[in-house]
């Protein structure tokens, strides 16, 4: 373990001690862009852009708002704007604008990369930004900005390319009315939830005052009778507003005899209700309803952070839809072309993708030849060729030249649609916590019902109706499930804020339970045990030819071209001249030599010559391997090649012996080649029987839904093309850097970079469902010991109503004090706990 702990450690000292880190969004800057002797280093232009764009407006407490938020805060990698021409459709308009105040519009977007505080911060003073935005409020939870702006002084397009700018793409919120009533039902609840602390803070300070009275003996009739009736208001409101959803409940569950935990519960709050109704009108004896609104307060808070797993999951669909093209660059009847927005898409319609735009439709390709990066949907890490007749799909990105493509499928129609639908469906399961105490409910309710009306028979018998009442009340209000329905949900919400602190967001608390015992752990290649992007991994040649091939790809658009580039060492000078990009390559001048960089076929089509011995030998090895090859022409002759990949995260080999250690059977699931697979797969000592490479989406979720049947399994990926998977997984993750639709399909999303989050969250499973396991015994003996003395007649109806929220406090005490992480790295033994 101590072993593990230091290799991890080691990695990122390494990685810290070479960073550059870029001036705006705090990402490493590529070894080819650090310019020497600069205060402010960029990684991309559309950082160094959002970066001028935020001075000039006066906006520098951005960067110091992220300084004081340290690790928790990275800003968005900015982009270039684009025109964003679809905002200005009168058909985007009627979709999605509505009037505001005077001849304001607003207009809700989804908007990616915002994470953190600062991003807010920054959003809402879009009005600096950009002149004739009036105001921008910013949901940080549902990653959105509603805009009201004057349509007169600015257009949509201007202020969609410039949150494109700050780093912020935006895309159409869609679905709004299901938005709205979504916004709606939470606002009521929000609503009762205050109205339930506001009752419960009344009816306790009324408490002290007559439990002061009664030990100190203070407390006049008159004003010991106002307190009383006081309570019974409050408490009746609390019961019947914020409190009828538990009656409602109960009586369905009654109604249809089905079990529900809110049976038991609701009877002892009515139980308590009454009989403190009938004490305060009699004057006499305990009245409850200081134990009772607490109750019903607590339980609401539980419910409403239990309700947000459920918002995420619908919200996770939405925005998998909403990152799918938007807009489409129509072609009309007249030839002409329009940027339209994708609900006015039809099947049969010709649209145009230009290079680095995403395919907004499935389709087939009419005219044009380019390179497609399907990595997203298909998990493929090289770009794949396509030519008239060939297939594309929604969400893939054209890399090299525009491209014609007749719609087949639009919208929830298309693959990545159907992958929503996948992920909309498996994200309905109800927490285990949740279906254990329903399970119970029923049994539960007949005993303590049972155990009520043999106490209350015994006792009318012995010492008349009086004390009868009084002891099968006492019993009642004692052995309220409040475990189950209070301090469980509380406790794993403790482990939830927890994980958040340490860059894990868990959505809900049915995670932790699911990662109690060792199972499966598939794990994407792509972006998940690898960088995710194209990267040189070796070289063959001398280092001026190389140089000018660096030269030649810079500032070009291809992920081999921008890789080359990126690692390839090289200088600002010599500049390329007369670059020409052809299919399969690019050439041009470099410091007076024609130079040539591609694949194999593309430089022997230039002047037939023949790579040399050394550059064969280069070239099979890069085969056998798995690798991508490009070999480098300098007048005419090819003297030096290229090898390129996805390299392995420096820490994934320490990271997959450590999930081995702990009893985890570690698998990968991936859509690429074999070839390449297993050249991942023997570098991080993973059995080459547990590799499944080559897999569509769809197939990913059928194996993950397999192995589910069969037993436990944890599912880690980044891309849109394991958001299925990640949904039909018993727990999914979604790695730091991956695709937004991952991070909504997924159950926890990582904040942090790299493995390690992994190994930890995977370690706090068992320590939270101890955590439940030990809420639920001193839930379970309280209950046994209290029910025993009601029935005894020991416990008297004012001592019931004092235990009943100490028994809450006791749990809810056990969950602040168990301890989740480990003090250390994923090597740390199982006792230290933070």
């Amino acid at each position: 373990m101590a072993n593990e702990t230091a290799q991890l450690d080691e990695v990122g000292a390494e990685e810290a001690a070479e960073s550059v880190l870029c001036a705006h969004c705090r990402l490493l800057v590529p070894a080819g862009l650090v310019e020497p002797g600069a205060t402010e280093q960029f990684c991309c232009h559309g950082c160094r852009a959002a970066y001028a764009v935020i001075h000039a407006c006066g906006l520098e407490g951005y960067y110091r708002l992220m300084e004081r938020m340290g690790d928790r805060a990275t800003a968005r990698d900015a982009e270039p704007s684009g025109d964003y021409a679809e905002f200005d459709d009168p058909a985007f308009a009627a979709l999605y604008c509505r009037p505001a105040t005077g001849n304001l519009r607003a207009v809700e977007l989804v908007l990616e990369g915002m994470h953190c505080a600062a991003c807010v911060w920054l959003l809402e003073r879009l009005e600096r930004v950009v002149p004739g935005v009036v105001s921008a409020r910013v949901s940080l939870a549902r990653r959105t900005v509603e805009v009201v702006y004057d349509p007169g002084a600015v257009r949509l397009s201007r202020i969609g390319g410039a949150l494109a700018t700050l780093g912020y793409r935006p895309h159409a919120a869609r679905e709004n009315a299901a938005r709205a009533a979504q916004r709606l039902d939470e606002r009521k609840q929000l609503v009762r939830l205050a109205v339930a602390g506001a009752c419960a803070g009344n009816v306790m300070l009324m408490a002290f005052a007559l439990y002061g009275g009664l030990f100190g003996g203070n407390l006049t009739p008159a004003l010991e009778a106002g307190f009383r009736w006081l309570s019974l208001g409050t408490g009746l409101v609390c019961m019947a507003w914020p409190g009828r959803d538990l009656f409602r409940g109960a009586w369905n569950s009654v109604r249809y005899r089905t079990a529900s935990i809110d049976a038991p519960i609701a009877l002892a709050v009515l139980a308590g209700g009454v009989m403190g109704t009938v004490n305060t009108v009699l004057n006499r004896g305990e009245i409850y309803f200081d134990s009772l609104t607490m109750l019903i307060f607590l339980l609401l808070v539980g419910r409403y952070l239990g309700g947000r797993q459920q918002r995420a999951a619908a919200d996770s669909v939405e925005l998998l839809f909403s990152l799918t093209s938007g807009a489409a660059s129509r072609v009309e009847a007249d030839g002409a072309v329009r940027r339209v927005p994708l609900e006015v898409v039809r099947s049969g319609d010709v649209v145009e993708v230009l290079p680095g735009q995403s395919v907004p439709v499935d389709g087939v390709v009419v005219s044009g030849s380019s390179a497609v990066d399907q990595s997203l949907l298909t998990g493929e890490s090289r770009p794949v060729r396509t030519a008239t007749g060939d297939s594309v799909l929604a969400a893939c990105v054209n890399l090299e030249s525009p491209l014609r493509v007749r719609a087949t499928a639009t919208g929830r129609d298309t693959r990545a649609g159907r992958l929503m639908a996948l992920v909309e469906t498996a994200a309905q399961r109800r927490p285990g916590v949740v279906r254990f105490a329903d399970s119970i409910a029923r049994p539960f309710t007949l005993v303590v019902l049972a155990v009520a009306a043999v106490t209350a028979a015994a006792w009318w018998t012995v010492a008349g109706p009086a004390r009868a009442v009084d002891n099968a009340v006492s019993l009642l209000i004692v052995t309220c499930p409040c475990a189950l329905g209070v301090a469980a949900p509380l406790a794993v919400g403790v482990a939830i804020g927890r994980a958040a602190r340490r860059g894990m967001l868990v959505k809900g608390g049915d995670v932790f339970e699911r990662l109690a015992r060792p199972g499966t752990i598939l794990l994407d290649k792509t972006g998940t045990l690898t960088q995710g992007r194209m990267s040189v991994v070796r070289t063959f040649g001398d280092a001026w030819v190389l140089e000018l091939a660096s030269a030649l790809e810079r500032n070009a658009t291809h992920p081999i071209a921008r890789a080359i580039a990126r690692d390839v060492p090289g200088s600002a000078d010599p500049e390329a001249q007369g670059r020409q990009s052809d299919r399969g390559g690019i050439r041009g001048r470099v410091a007076g030599r024609e130079v040539a960089v591609g694949n194999e076929a593309f430089i022997r089509s230039l002047n037939g010559s023949e790579p040399g011995a050394g550059v064969e030998r280069f070239l099979a090895g890069c085969r056998a391997e798995g690798l991508s090859a490009v070999l480098v022409a300098v007048d005419g002759q090819p003297c030096a090649a290229v090898a390129l990949g996805d390299a392995v995260r420096p820490e994934a080999a320490a990271c997959v012996a450590a999930l081995r250690s702990r009893g985890w059977e570690v698998g990968m699931l991936t859509g690429d080649e074999p070839a390449v697979a297993a050249r991942v797969g023997a570098a991080l000592g993973i059995e080459p029987s547990a590799i499944r490479a080559g897999v569509m989406p769809e197939e990913k979720a059928r194996i993950v839904r397999g192995l589910g049947a069969r037993g436990r399994v944890v599912m880690v990926g980044d891309g849109v093309n394991d958001a299925a998977a990640l949904a039909e997984a018993t727990v999914g993750i979604a790695v730091h850097g991956g695709a937004e639709a991952s991070l909504s399909a997924a159950d926890v999303y990582l904040a942090r970079e790299g493995l390690k989050p992994v190994v930890e969250l995977l370690e706090a499973g068992p320590r939270v469902l101890g955590t439940v396991r030990r809420i639920f015994v001193v839930s379970t003996s309280y209950n046994v010991l209290a029910g025993a003395l009601a029935v005894a007649g020991v416990i008297h109806p004012i001592v019931a109503a004092i235990l009943m929220p100490i028994s809450s406090l006791s749990v809810i005490s056990v969950a602040l004090r168990s301890r989740t992480f480990g003090a250390g790295s994923p090597g740390t033994g199982g006792e230290r706990w933070t």
